[in-house]
């Protein structure tokens, strides 16, 4: 992990060294497993607002490029701390804490997310995973050979964003009906991100019909997903999130977007990922 986003860089099993999670390159993407808050995906004109004012705000929110406090560390375990401050109340007018936990059980990370309102109104956020994994997992790979598995089967519509200002366009079209999988492609993500509400399964793994190496990834509280993979690149992100990006025509509040999360003063949201490399 590093403390920049407490982003995790890295998933190696040690006894053969096989690497799990994207190394950044700046050739396709620089990120590794970022987390999204308080925002998922982009917001129309860039902005939020709040009680009639606007607030600049990039896509994915802001936490994957602060500083998080490590406040417990151990061989197995860390947790990292996100509060907010004055430069943060410029850009999302709200109090809160965010931490992330990491605990590693032999080939299993679990990573728990907790948003606890410490403001003396109601807040409003989302909260997203983005995680990347290395495919092909094999040297000699291809992404053909890959596919999604989901727990169960699925009746999938993927979403169409505008490649302009990465809105939901309105454009859809079904992937899976009444299937568990999904057949990975790079003209697939031609027109950029899959973006899928309402996924059922609490469980999807990322598999290769001509290896024996798989990643795993269970999720408690992200009901929606995403799918990315930039031009060609040798990984791919399986995302589950809560939350999505404005609608093109989109023009209420923070507190009116889709899959928008809020807690009263005091109350605490939890989320969950775990990630198992095999």
């Amino acid at each position: 992990m590093k403390s920049i986003g407490a982003e995790l860089i890295s998933f190696k099993k040690e006894e053969n060294g096989v690497e799990y999670i994207w190394n950044g390159d700046t050739q396709y993407w620089t990120g590794h497993s970022p987390v999204l808050f308080p925002i998922v995906c982009a917001v129309n004109n860039g902005e939020i607002k709040v009680d009639g004012k606007s607030y600049p705000l990039k896509n994915h929110g802001f936490v994957r490029h602060n500083e998080f406090e490590l406040v417990e560390a151990s061989e197995s375990r860390a947790v990292y701390r996100h509060t907010y401050n004055e430069t943060t109340l410029e850009i999302y007018p709200f109090k809160f804490d965010l931490y992330i936990t990491y605990t590693l059980e032999g080939n299993k990370l679990e990573i728990d997310y907790r948003v606890d309102n410490i403001d003396e109104q109601e807040i409003f956020f989302q909260l997203g995973t983005h995680p990347a994994f290395n495919c092909p997992l094999d040297e000699g790979g291809h992404i053909q050979d890959y596919y999604l598995e989901f727990e169960q089967k699925e009746t999938l519509e993927r979403l169409f964003m505008n490649k302009s200002n990465q809105l939901i366009s309105g454009k859809s079209e079904v992937v899976l009906e009444n299937e568990h999988i999904l057949p990975l492609s790079h003209e697939m993500f031609e027109e950029g991100a899959l973006v899928f509400r309402n996924v059922n399964s609490h469980r999807v793994a990322l598999k290769s019909k001509e290896s024996t190496k798989s990643v795993v990834l269970s999720y408690e509280n992200f009901p929606y997903m995403g799918v990315w993979q930039p031009k060609n690149a040798p990984f791919v992100c399986v995302e589950p999130w809560h939350g999505i990006a404005d609608a093109d025509n989109f023009t209420g509040e923070l507190k009116d977007k889709e899959m928008i999360i809020s807690l009263n003063p005091g109350e605490r949201f939890k989320s969950s990922l775990t990630i198992e490399v095999n």
